[in-house]
């Protein structure tokens, strides 16, 4: 498990860095001390995992989620407990209180672990994702909420000029990304581009319809419909041999 440390305290990391050593599995590959370094490092090292302080020069880490492309294993680390149930709302693994405990850690990366594990069963034969994978989650904020979506579980994602409105149960963030980047990122065998306006989960399809002048209606679980172009259309029965 190769992870990055990013907090602006240089013994924080120090004790970080100390704590970790107990763990065989893992290689500390990094640290960064603010915002744009903790983002420059991300990209540069892909770590496994990023050990995340929330109050940091430039920002926050919430600041560095929003503008990682896709975002790494996060594991929190703060000396203010106010900051926890936000944690858990971007669906980070664990949250550390400063001083972190052995025991804490440890069961923080352990959480890392079987989340690795459920994660290598989905993946193909062969080990670690190649360069290039397809995009499988993203950062969103609604509000004063932000969370990490895992793109799987969204049914169906509408442009909104140069950015993305996705659909969840409930919410419907605007992701700052457009839609023809989303469709070049996200795996061709799950999302279909049904028309100019929108990418559609073939997952989450319950019925095809005819549509006017040739086209096709996909009906989505929930009741949403989305009607095809009419290119799109062809492609999808050809593809599917509708």
């Amino acid at each position: 498990m190769r992870a990055l440390i990013a907090d602006d305290e240089r013994l924080a990391r120090a004790e970080l860095r100390r704590l970790l050593a107990a763990f065989p599995d893992v290689e500390v590959v990094g640290e960064a001390t603010h915002v744009d370094e903790t983002c420059r490092q991300v990209e540069a090292l892909s770590p496994d995992l990023l050990l995340l302080d929330i109050q940091m020069p430039g920002g926050t880490g919430f600041d560095v989620l929003a503008r990682l492309e896709e975002p790494p294993d996060v594991v929190f680390t703060t000396a203010y407990d106010v900051h926890a149930v936000r944690a858990f709302e971007v669906n980070a693994l664990d949250f550390l209180l400063k001083p972190i405990e052995p025991e804490r850690l440890a069961t923080a990366l352990e959480r890392v672990r079987q989340r690795g594990r459920v994660e290598s069963a989905r993946s193909p034969p062969g080990g670690a994702q190649p360069a290039g994978a397809p995009l499988e989650r993203v950062f969103v904020r609604d509000g004063e909420r932000c969370w990490l979506v895992q793109l799987s579980q969204v049914p169906l994602i509408t442009s909104e000029g140069n950015y993305a409105r996705l659909t969840l149960e409930g919410h419907e963030p605007l992701l700052l990304r457009s839609l023809s980047y989303l469709e070049e990122r996200l795996d061709p065998a799950r999302f279909f581009r049904a028309s100019r306006q929108h990418l559609i989960n073939l997952d989450f399809i319950e019925a095809l319809e005819p549509g006017p002048s040739g086209t096709l209606v996909a009906r989505l679980r929930g009741g949403r419909e989305v009607e095809m172009s009419r290119r799109q259309s062809l492609r999808f029965r050809e593809r599917l041999s509708v």
